[in-house]
């Protein structure tokens, strides 16, 4: 029976100064284990500590004051100073520790305290590069993508002239400018495949699995397709096998246990599925929802039940924008509700909860000062109190169509709606995802029920009584104002 999971993401460098006491900074040993605790209560199983590894000072100054960076770290943070910027945690030096973040013996002993909650551990491998002043280049310079000096010369926002002054290419996404601080990790070469699964290996003994940044990129088409010109030049030969396959199968060897989360897009979350990987983002759901598109979050529900078990669901996370600013407060309630009843893992960003509304560049130390947002905190404890119940964890989901209420009623299409059903417990849950008042009626099957039966709104603490035959003959009237919900119990 597939468990529905939970997952909570934390900005570690920034979250932490939240337990700084005045006379030193606070380290993973420092948080009270209240803190974990609560989140157990919550109902996470899973979480990420985003941004652990150690990463060069040395690239701040070089690349993390761009004017585009400039112009955001302002938006984010009125008040900030250069001191604010400690640079990306994606620009990775090697897989040790921060140190400003604790030691791998306090990750080890943290991963064992959740583990005694029943909550996993996540940590980031960020496969496509390292740091443009990653200590690695002198070691291991087979591990990266090399060019020739032509290739500088055309397009030196792309390649770069090491310290070592050899020339690389920087980490890029085809559809974007590169990432200046980074060194792109050349996966058409078996030594560095080899070194990226070696690295997993070890960090098997810190965390119970991984979030795997911008996972399509190792892709044999992506990376092809994004270097074509480069691997032609040095004669790369693309492999045979895709590096995610050979990697997952040795690491689920050694631990069949041990997570991995696919950061994807473009449509190529399938295809790492099939490779092996338990969960992929499911960014596509967050457009529609953007979009107020609701045939479209229907049909994205109506995928294989596989797809949709290992579909990691959110509405903010560290690259999007904060849910409260992109949706609004009463839009974002209506999205929390979907992606916390629907299959598949559920993604909570930090300061979600409490209705933060700035997003935080990743090269800032230091958070604004927002104030919570209480109608929406009471929101958030309800809700993950009753998907926490074994009915949403464990339960068999089935999406409904809602049908008109009269005939000249088109609003039912704003509707969705799905049951959850454990044994004898039942769940409908039914929102109004759209800015009118709609109606709609929803069929049930209500065998053995007697002529009246109770609906219990656990959402909205309220209770309806029903005849059984009219719901039978006519299906469940439904009128529910914008954006507005039922979580009926019956």
């Amino acid at each position: 029976m597939n468990k529905k999971s939970n997952i909570y993401e934390i900005n570690t460098r920034v979250w932490l100064r939240r337990f700084d006491d005045g006379t030193k900074r606070a380290t993973l040993k420092d948080i009270p284990q209240e803190y974990w605790y609560d989140l157990y209560l919550k109902g996470f199983n899973y979480i990420w500590l985003m941004g652990v590894w150690r990463t060069n000072e040395s690239v701040i100054k070089e690349y993390c004051f761009e004017p585009g960076l400039v112009g955001d770290y302002g938006k984010a943070l009125k008040d900030w100073s250069e001191k604010d910027v400690i640079g990306s945690p994606y620009s990775i030096d090697c897989y040790e520790i921060n140190p400003s973040i604790g030691t791998s013996e306090e990750i080890i002993e943290l991963k064992n305290y959740l583990n005694s909650l029943g909550i996993k551990l996540i940590l980031d491998f960020v496969s496509n590069h390292f740091s443009a002043h990653s200590s690695l280049i002198e070691k291991n310079p087979e591990l990266f993508l090399s060019a020739n000096e032509d290739f500088l010369q055309r397009n030196s926002y792309t390649f770069f002239k090491s310290k070592n002054s050899k020339i690389f290419a920087h980490g890029r996404d085809p559809f974007f400018p590169a990432w200046q601080d980074t060194i792109q990790v050349n996966y058409f070469d078996e030594n560095a495949r080899r070194y990226m699964i070696d690295i997993l290996k070890e960090l098997m003994n810190l965390c119970d699995g991984v979030r795997c940044d911008m996972a399509m990129l190792s892709l044999n088409n992506v990376f092809e397709n994004t270097w074509s010109g480069v691997l032609s030049n040095r004669n790369y030969q693309r492999p045979k096998n895709e590096f995610w396959e050979i990697c997952i199968k040795e690491i689920k060897q050694l631990n069949d246990n041990f997570i991995f989360i696919g950061e994807s897009y473009w449509d190529l979350e399938w295809e790492l599925q099939k490779l092996g990987f338990d969960f992929t983002y499911d960014k596509r759901l967050l457009d529609r929802i953007r979009v107020e598109n609701v045939s479209e979050i229907k049909a994205h529900l109506m995928a294989e039940k596989n797809f949709q078990e290992k579909s990691v669901r959110f509405i903010e996370n560290h690259d999007e924008e904060r849910a409260i600013t992109l949706l609004g407060i009463e839009k974002s309630k209506a999205a929390a509700i979907i992606i916390n009843t629907i299959p598949g893992m559920t993604f909570i960003h930090d300061g979600q909860i409490e209705g933060k509304k700035i997003k935080l560049p990743v090269q800032l130390g230091r958070e604004p000062i927002e104030k919570e947002n209480p109608n929406l905190l009471e929101f958030y404890e309800k809700l993950l109190r009753i998907t926490s119940s074994d009915v949403f964890k464990y339960g068999n989901w089935e999406l409904l169509n809602p049908i008109p209420s009269w005939v000249s009623n088109n609003t039912y299409n704003n509707i969705l709606a799905w049951k959850i059903n454990l044994e004898e417990r039942k769940r409908l849950v039914v929102i109004n995802f759209s800015k009118v008042v709609s109606q709609c009626r929803i069929e049930m099957s209500l065998n053995n029920y007697p002529t009246k039966f109770k609906l219990k709104d656990i959402l909205n603490y309220k209770t309806y009584f029903r005849k059984t035959e009219e719901v039978i003959n006519e299906g469940l009237f439904i009128e529910l104002g914008p954006f507005k919900s039922h979580i009926f119990s019956y």
